[in-house]
């Protein structure tokens, strides 16, 4: 089956029998069992077979504590995990992950003392990342001026912490969300049809067609004439579980 990610934060996706086909930006990727992407204002094409994979998604400050490179190096980009130097210390966990036999509360188990034993340490701007998360994710907040007095930060401060722990500058950042939300409430409720999904901080709709063709590489009306046999069944399931349908929704420190 085929289908398309919508843009999101860093994941790690750990697989156990045929792995995944992947293309971003225009660019296709080698089958691996431990793909990573990072931060993403695009879509990823994906096709899968028979597979069972973990999915671990890296919110800024994750990215922060657990990675130690930029985030914006490794924007619209997938890597090997076993390949990729700054990736080494999750090695263990991928080789690791799954037994001889599927167990999802063992697997599930073996993630969570990986990450456990890793949450450690003070995280050098720690606050001004989660008070920069917190003021991207309100949904009253549509400008960069906005966001820096929300997050109590001057531009080039903003613009730089931005780019080094969200992977991009804050101008982008906002319009990937106001465009996710839209997305977000279109596929939970596609009766809605676009017009009533668009989030109220677009003009018109024009100007939420032409992010969709910059974000997912395609017109509203062809992303709805698809299947998507993967995100359709995820984006509810996370929307019950989570209380955001999308990764790029969740608060800071909601996982």
């Amino acid at each position: 089956m085929t289908d398309w990610l919508h843009p999101e934060w860093a994941n790690l996706r750990i697989c156990s029998g045929d792995f995944f086909d992947s293309e971003l930006a225009g660019s296709r990727y080698g089958k691996a069992m431990a793909p990573f992407t990072g931060p993403t204002s695009t879509t990823v094409r994906f096709t899968v077979s028979t597979v069972r994979f973990w999915g671990v998604g890296l919110l800024p400050l994750g990215w922060a504590r657990l990675m130690g490179v930029p985030a914006h190096d490794y924007a619209n980009r997938i890597f090997d995990s076993h390949a990729e130097p700054a990736l080494a210390p999750f090695s263990s966990l991928i080789d690791e992950v799954f037994g001889p036999e599927p167990d999802e509360a063992a697997e599930l188990a073996r993630i969570e003392a990986h990450f456990a034993a890793r949450m450690h340490g003070l995280v050098p701007d720690e606050a001004r990342i989660v008070a920069c998360h917190e003021a991207l994710v309100d949904e009253d907040i549509s400008t960069v001026a906005e966001m820096g007095e929300a997050a109590g930060l001057p531009s080039h401060t903003l613009e730089r912490l931005c780019r080094k722990h969200f992977g991009f500058p804050p101008r982008l950042l906002l319009r990937r969300q106001r465009f996710m939300r839209s997305l977000a409430q279109y596929m939970l409720d596609p009766s809605l049809r676009w017009i009533g999904a668009i989030d109220s901080h677009y003009h018109d709709q024009a100007q939420f067609v032409r992010d969709f063709h910059a974000f997912m590489g395609m017109s509203p009306s062809e992303y709805a004439g698809i299947p998507h046999p993967v995100l359709g069944g995820v984006m509810k399931a996370r929307q019950e579980a989570a209380g955001a349908a999308v990764q790029a929704l969740h608060l800071p420190g909601r996982g």
